[in-house]
């Protein structure tokens, strides 16, 4: 190891041990299910803020989106940045308060297949049942997406083996995810989301001013092709049209269907405090993804004579660019950025998944009388078993992290997204419909994204949130005798005032 990769080893393991020690921490204050998988719905609006866009971007913002926006120009990068910053919005404006609040009225649930099994009365426990299985199978995909990124980042700063790498990242992020639960999660999102957002407008910043400034670096990319730097102009040879830009723009639907995410509005400590979380959380991400593609933009000028040859190999670009910025430490603590972004996702998941099994299957279930101890160890070994599932999913280092994401992404958009909003906002919502939508969801997307890679190359969430929103409402209106029982508690829900 050389003395610049002793430097960079250095600041990772200080960062790594914070990150450790806020896990030791938040374990002694983790006394319950309640506290594991939520915090105990006591999260302030800063740490939930950052929380929900850290556990959000992954090494997707990091990585794949300045990776797409090198290779390709603004031209998707742009839209799928657009639509994903009007989700985000829409989500905190409309969501984020009924989702607390519907949460505790519905018996208190603390998981997204509890809340949707108390919501539509479902004794059958066939709904919990079927949304701990797809979150399970398209958190294993995400969760990959994040131990793929920690991997490419050892593998690149240290020219470590990428197995060797892959396995490195897995043992700090599987560390204080066991120990801490909710509380660790959040409170190294926190530190994480403040990194993240540090190391891309400063990298952003520092290489459009070496390579000459907005005005004279504009101008040069354009000898790439106007639609490098203009996103209405479509390249030449290409048909991105009206189709491709509706189907960027579809990103953002995914929010309404994110667990991880959704949590997080669960776990706020009041409902007063969710406009100050929001416009917390939009200023947050409208500024570090306007710095990711302008990372990936300016790499293409800043890097020069080194250039990329494909997708996969671009999302480094984020780290080159850093590391021919600033001195051997302050680079190698802004790299950890792409760690925290990894860790701060793949954290959330892990424990989003094991809680769909430990508290929604295994206590459900399985064995009704497991006690907070028992249904604890249970989520913890569930966290292993994911894990190794994962690892297996992201051992080829050729894998492009911006696809593994936008698989899972479509996969939790479609199936859980238009049963969310329905549960929230309409009143005439069954369980049937919820299933119907969930199970047609999942399967348009696996089944678009099997044909050549989506049809008309339109991305495979667009379909399936269309197909699983009709669903829900032609089962649901099927349903000629909707519980009554439900129906009341639904409106006394609407009564309830924040």
């Amino acid at each position: 190891m050389n003395s610049y990769q002793l430097i960079t080893a250095l600041a990772f393991a200080l960062y790594l041990g914070l990150m450790l020690a806020i896990g030791f921490f938040t374990f002694r204050k983790t006394k319950s299910t309640s506290d594991y998988f939520l915090g105990g719905r006591s999260i302030g609006p800063w740490f939930t803020a950052l929380s929900a866009e850290a556990s959000d971007m992954s090494g997707w913002l990091l990585m794949g989106l300045p990776g797409l926006a090198y290779f390709t120009g603004l031209q998707e990068a742009f839209w799928t940045a657009v639509g994903l910053l009007v989700g985000t919005y829409l989500n905190w404006l409309f969501v984020a308060k009924r989702m607390r609040k519907y949460t505790i009225h519905a018996k208190d649930s603390i998981t997204i297949p509890e809340f949707l099994a108390n919501r539509f009365h479902d004794k059958s426990k066939v709904l919990q049942t079927v949304s701990s299985i797809i979150i399970l199978v398209f958190f294993v995909v995400y969760t990959a997406s994040g131990f793929l990124a920690c991997a490419k980042l050892f593998t690149a700063v240290f020219g470590m083996n990428y197995y060797a790498a892959l396995l490195l990242g897995v043992v700090v992020i599987l560390g204080y995810t066991l120990l801490g639960g909710y509380l660790a999660v959040v409170a190294t999102d926190f530190v994480q989301g403040s990194l993240m957002f540090v190391a891309l407008v400063a990298t952003g910043f520092f290489a459009l001013v070496a390579v000459g400034g907005p005005a004279h670096t504009f101008a040069k990319l354009g000898e790439f092709g106007q639609h490098f730097i203009n996103p209405f102009i479509t390249p030449p040879g290409t048909t991105y049209g009206f189709l491709q830009i509706l189907s960027a723009l579809a990103w953002g639907l995914g929010y309404f269907g994110m667990p991880h995410i959704l949590v997080r509005f669960m776990s706020i400590r009041s409902n007063s405090e969710v406009k100050t979380s929001r416009r917390i959380a939009m200023v947050w991400v409208t500024i570090a993804m306007a710095a990711a593609l302008l990372v990936g933009v300016v790499g293409k000028l800043f890097l020069l004579p080194m250039t990329y040859d494909s997708q996969s190999a671009a999302e480094a670009v984020f780290i080159a660019s850093m590391q021919k910025i600033f001195p051997t430490f302050i680079a190698g603590f802004f790299l950890c950025a792409i760690l925290a972004a990894s860790m701060s996702t793949a954290d959330s998941q892990l424990l989003v998944a094991s809680s769909a099994f430990s508290k929604d299957v295994y206590k459900a279930l399985l064995r009704k009388d497991a006690s907070d101890k028992e249904t604890l160890l249970v989520s913890r070994v569930t966290v292993i078993v994911i894990t190794i599932i994962a690892i297996f999913l992201a051992m080829d280092p050729n894998s492009s992290i911006f696809d593994v994401v936008s698989y899972a992404w479509a996969g939790f958009g479609a199936t859980f997204g238009p049963v969310i909003i329905a549960a929230l906002f309409w009143r005439r919502a069954t369980r049937n419909g919820a299933i119907a939508a969930m199970v047609g969801g999942g399967a348009t997307v696996i089944i678009w994204k099997q044909l050549s890679g989506g049809l008309f190359d339109v991305y495979e969430l667009l379909p399936g949130f269309i197909l699983a929103s009709l669903l829900m409402i032609v089962f649901s209106l099927l349903d000629k005798n909707p519980d009554k029982a439900m129906l009341a508690e639904f409106d006394a829900y609407m009564a309830i005032e924040d």
